[in-house]
């Protein structure tokens, strides 16, 4: 019987993330899968996720060590129950001196297998999930050349279960960065998803309250904004997002968050950051998107066919600061032309202004105090003490 592979796996065409006129797929994240497709599967992964033995050895050689300590440790016991065992003593005591040696071992045996057996699996699920709803799939991607304020800070950064919807734009997947270094070195994910739009936008940030940090409510958004960009805007959405827009584009802002559009941002993704920026609007979560649980995929579908049928009058917009709308009357006799605007935007609405939080200001001044009178003592130490 001929394996099937991911690759041939069968779509109909017609189910799209997004199109809630369909009903999404999710039956490859839990069905059982065919370990023969499994295994043939885990050839074509990439070497960054492929288990091997030389991505195992660390580990292994830290288990050797530790349990090679733990047998030095019962050593004692080990030779007093083996030396009873020989003096004809209590049998018991060979059995006991068996699991001090064998099941040691045998956890190693264990937990070596367990681990190639399971290499994969998420992997081989989420591919599966793709090809049964029209996505392409990437385990691992590299860095993303993508605008958003997550795709560009620290180091070391990599997108990994990256599904993608080439033909509508859509992409929902996780990254990872780090900051800092030595004991400051930290390790940053985020899970998120992302709509192309018809059109280059304002650069605007709708930072959601709800995952702000418990200390002074500040955001958990790696770049801080100017606050003097935010504006505010009626009903309750200020107390769900804090809205930020380019000095001079608020009334470009409440253009494009009309009531209605407000409200379905409220309803669908107030627990998520949202960014648009150029001609992309990402939705920003700390928790895993490209995940093998079916709610979270189900809540996707339904919050991207949402936001997709309200942003889809975004492509209308165009700013004023490119030129005007005219209307030039047509020649013999032919019908008037309406003239708009080319898309795009002004350098001013492109991003946003980020700002440098006052207590890096205070180190920094204080370090650098501390350097000038560092040095002024060493200039005068070394004058005086001759």
């Amino acid at each position: 019987m001929a394996v099937q592979t991911v690759d041939e796996a069968v779509y109909s065409g017609g189910m799209r993330l997004g199109d809630t006129s369909r009903v999404l797929d999710t039956g490859p994240l839990t069905d059982e899968i065919d370990r023969r497709e499994l295994a043939q599967y885990r050839r074509t992964l990439p070497p960054q996720v492929r288990l091997t033995f030389s991505t195992v050895f660390g580990p292994l050689l830290v288990l050797i060590v530790a349990l090679a300590l733990g047998a030095v440790f019962g050593g004692a016991v080990i030779g007093s129950l083996l030396a009873a065992a020989g003096s004809g003593g209590d049998p018991f005591a060979v059995a006991a001196a068996l699991v001090f040696i064998v099941v040691p071992c045998g956890l190693v045996v264990v937990a070596l297998r367990s681990l190639f057996r399971r290499n994969g699996r998420r992997q081989f699920r989420l591919a599966r999930f793709a090809a049964a709803n029209g996505l392409s799939y990437r385990p691992v991607a590299g860095a993303l050349l993508l605008p958003g304020v997550i795709f560009s800070v620290g180091s070391d950064r990599s997108a990994t279960d990256l599904l993608q919807d080439d033909e509508r734009g859509i992409q929902v997947g996780n990254i990872t960065y780090v900051t800092g270094s030595g004991k400051n070195r930290r390790t940053k994910r985020w899970g998120f998803a992302g709509i192309r739009l018809g059109t280059p936008l304002p650069h605007i940030v709708l930072d959601a309250r709800s995952n702000n940090t418990a200390l002074f409510g500040a955001s958990n958004l790696p770049a801080p904004f100017d606050k003097e960009q935010r504006l505010g805007l009626e009903g309750d959405f200020d107390s769900h997002f804090t809205l930020y827009c380019p000095k001079g584009y608020e009334a470009d802002a409440l253009y494009l968050f009309t009531p209605d559009v407000m409200a379905r941002f409220i309803d669908s993704v107030a627990q998520f950051d949202v960014e648009i920026v150029d001609d992309h609007l990402f939705l920003y979560s700390s928790q895993d998107l490209a995940t093998l649980d079916p709610q979270v995929w189900q809540w996707l579908h339904a919050t991207l066919g949402a936001l997709a049928d309200k942003v889809d009058r975004w492509e209308r917009w165009r700013d004023s600061r490119l030129g005007s709308t005219e209307v030039v009357p047509g020649r013999g006799g032919a019908p008037s032309e309406i003239r708009r605007p080319p898309r795009g935007v002004s350098t001013t609405g492109r991003r946003l202004t980020q700002k440098v939080h006052w207590i890096w200001l205070v180190i920094g001044a204080v370090s650098v105090a501390f350097t000038f009178f560092w040095l002024i003592e060493g200039v005068f130490s070394a004058l005086f003490t001759r």
